[in-house]
């Protein structure tokens, strides 16, 4: 039976909380209060409708992380920072980088577009890779993982998010959605490693392959059996 944290990350963040599961036990609540925690920080540019109510949002959660709070992420996130399991500076780092978001301008160019991405999303699989042992070698590894994730996720809600007349994408990609898409989903990821603990910090990176993959050749795109199923059969080879 899952804890009212790994319901919440299972029920936000799906792509996550499937590779949380290949997590040692002692790990895997800890992992879900970090999934639950990057998806609140998302929520500052989702859930607001300026960038001041944006900006707010994103210093309670840097208070969150030094004050205990009743709340049903911040609490179970605290427990994991005090327990020694989750980097303090990891977490703050991927707030600051979520304040990009908020720009009204958005990215003017795709480099501090990358940079968001390492930063907000790359940052989720840094402080994950960490919490599980990654090498030091291998967090910038990781951290290349976790922006592509990101990417993926974000161009799969673009169609949606410019419903709402909002786009992160940079300002110099193509004007038309669909071309801007495929250009930006060209992105290479790392070829696939054995892992070892921090497995389930790599395994995002199954998915965005696929993701980025299919984007790139302008098909619809759906989260499946398929993708399951390949995130599964990753970790058994890795662990093989």
């Amino acid at each position: 039976m899952l804890s009212p944290i790994g319901e919440f990350a299972r029920r936000h963040d799906p792509d996550r909380f499937l590779c949380a599961l290949f997590a040692p036990a002692a790990r895997r609540e800890a992992l879900f209060a970090l999934i639950a925690y990057h998806h609140e920080l998302g929520r500052a540019y989702d859930a607001t409708t300026n960038p001041l109510a944006g900006a707010i949002r994103l210093q309670w959660w840097r208070d969150a992380l030094d004050e205990p709070r009743r709340h049903e992420v911040a609490t179970p996130l605290h427990d994991a920072i005090t327990a020694g399991l989750l980097d303090r500076a990891d977490l703050l780092a991927m707030a600051d980088a979520r304040e990009a978001e908020l720009d009204e301008d958005g990215f003017a160019s795709a480099a501090p577009f990358a940079a968001y991405l390492r930063g907000a999303h790359g940052g989720f699989a840094v402080a994950a890779g960490r919490m599980l042992g990654a090498e030091p070698a291998e967090l910038p590894i990781l951290e290349a993982i976790g922006a592509a994730h990101g990417l993926a996720l974000l161009l799969r809600a673009a169609p949606a998010m410019a419903e709402r007349g909002r786009r992160l994408l940079p300002q110099d990609a193509p004007a038309e959605l669909p071309q801007a898409i495929r250009a930006l989903a060209g992105i290479a990821l790392p070829e696939a490693r054995r892992w070892g603990t921090a497995l389930p910090a790599a395994l995002p990176g199954i998915l965005a392959r696929r993701d980025l993959r299919r984007l790139a050749a302008g098909r619809a795109i759906a989260r499946g059996l398929g993708d399951r199923v390949a995130v599964i059969f990753a970790a058994m080879r890795s662990r093989a």
